[in-house]
């Protein structure tokens, strides 16, 4: 159960989010709170998993309340008012519900936590195994999906700053998700190679190596950058055959 604190002062709409945790299955109310300062106090006895709250609040608005936490849990914000959406992400909020919202609406972002809190604990699960190497499989975040990918059928991957395009042998578009082409590079088995400072490719698919370029399929070419070119040709040098 994900254990939720819900903040408004308008009663009414706090009634609104105390009934539609209930109506969540997942979801666990631990507390509803009426200003920020009162969900302060609870906060300082008690834990949550997530937030929903009010922004418009007197004494204290719920955006300033969200930043002043140390360690803030998931959070929703709820207003009347649309102009709060950007800087509500920018606290990294997970979800923005623009009032009036029906069930429809605090359902997507009641998943939304549920699917964060999911990729948390399979985060916590790979930075406490002893070989995660050694398993054949993993799962990334895209598009609020955790999906499951076979290390195997990985073909390359591809950095585009923040964000990494993973290509699957048979699948006609790539996986998307927010990571480091380092923190893939260190999760990936043996048989991976940075190629590029863009790419990562899986030494079983290449069909063709040309000059600098690594040629997966018909349409696919890879350059080889110039800081990898000679741990590439030691690679080659072990496979090689020939005079």
């Amino acid at each position: 159960m994900i254990r939720c604190l819900a903040i408004d002062d308008e009663p009414l709409a706090l009634q609104q989010l105390v009934t539609y945790i209930g109506k969540i299955p997942f979801l666990e109310l631990a507390a509803q709170c009426q200003s920020a300062l009162e969900a302060r106090k609870f906060l300082e006895q008690e834990t949550v998993d997530a937030i929903f709250c009010d922004i418009n609040m007197p004494d204290l608005n719920g955006m300033d309340f969200i930043k002043s936490l140390q360690a803030p849990p998931l959070v929703v914000f709820t207003t009347a008012y649309s102009e709060y959406a950007v800087e509500g992400f920018k606290v990294n909020a997970v979800d923005y519900l623009l009032k009036p919202f029906g069930l429809q609406d605090f359902q997507r972002a009641a998943n939304k936590i549920k699917e964060f809190m999911e990729l948390k604990e399979l985060r916590s699960y790979d930075n406490t195994s002893s070989s995660p190497k050694d398993d054949d499989t993993l799962f990334v975040k895209t598009e609020y999906r955790i999906v499951k990918i076979t290390i195997a059928d990985i073909r390359y991957i591809e950095g585009m700053s923040e964000y990494l395009k993973i290509y699957i042998e048979g699948e006609s578009k790539p996986i998307i998700t927010l990571l480091s082409m380092k923190k893939m590079e260190e999760r990936l088995p043996e048989f991976f190679m940075r190629i590029h400072r863009s790419y990562i490719v899986n030494l079983t698919k290449i069909q063709e190596v040309n000059k600098n370029r690594i040629i997966m399929d018909a349409d696919t070419y890879l350059p080889i950058g110039d800081n990898y070119k000679e741990a590439f040709q030691r690679y080659l040098d072990t496979k090689f055959l020939g005079k």
